[in-house]
């Protein structure tokens, strides 16, 4: 990690997760990237403007620091480690505010799929889904490869309403990721909507979901 994004986030990280405080992680995470590791623009836009509405333009113009490039067009491919360095930016400013680092992170990963949705690509994933949870669920390792340039994923099932989302060689933390599942769920009124992430090592991790 470079100094100046550092600098940037020492002082609003300072609450640790699972015993490993998030620079270390990001660090560690930052470590297994690779230069054609992507995702869209749209996600980058998506925690800025969230960062803007929660915390002001000042924060907002801080994270922004955090990553290398100066604009974002939507549907562009942009370097997942610049996006790790947005959103552990973004989580440390906004965990005050929000409760906590894990929490903020989730609000994220809400976002992103508020974003997702709403593009042509998310209303095709809409509309294959047919108004079933369950089939969105079903069609989402086709939405995750159609958004990011890296790792495989696929779903099992328990029941009709409860099931399990394995996600490998993903790089964002399982908070994010419950975020989306939450957001995605919710999305087609799936009702006490529960996930949660069981992280199998750094960058593999599998999300049960279940609704009612």
């Amino acid at each position: 990690m470079d100094e100046s994004t550092r600098g940037d986030m020492d002082m609003e990280t300072g609450e640790e997760r699972g015993g490993v405080d998030p620079l270390t992680e990001l660090a560690r995470r930052l470590a297994l990237t690779t230069p054609s590791d992507k995702t869209r623009g749209m996600f980058f836009l998506g925690v800025l403007e969230a960062v803007r509405r929660v915390a002001g333009e000042a924060a907002r113009t801080r994270c922004f620091r955090a990553s290398k490039e100066r604009r974002f067009v939507p549907f562009f491919l942009y370097p997942v480690n610049d996006f790790l360095r947005l959103t552990y930016c973004a989580a440390g400013l906004l965990a005050p505010r929000l409760g906590g680092f894990d929490a903020a992170l989730r609000s994220m990963g809400e976002q992103a799929t508020r974003d997702f949705l709403a593009s042509a690509l998310g209303k095709t994933l809409l509309t294959a889904a047919g108004g079933s949870p369950r089939r969105l669920v079903d069609h989402l390792p086709w939405g995750y490869s159609a958004s990011v340039s890296y790792g495989e994923r696929h779903v099992s099932w328990a029941s009709e309403r409860e099931g399990c989302l394995h996600m490998r060689r993903d790089f964002m933390p399982p908070p994010y990721h419950e975020g989306v599942l939450l957001a995605v769920l919710r999305t087609l009124g799936a009702a006490n909507v529960r996930v949660e992430g069981h992280e199998r090592q750094l960058l593999d991790c599998d999300y049960a979901v279940a609704w009612e």
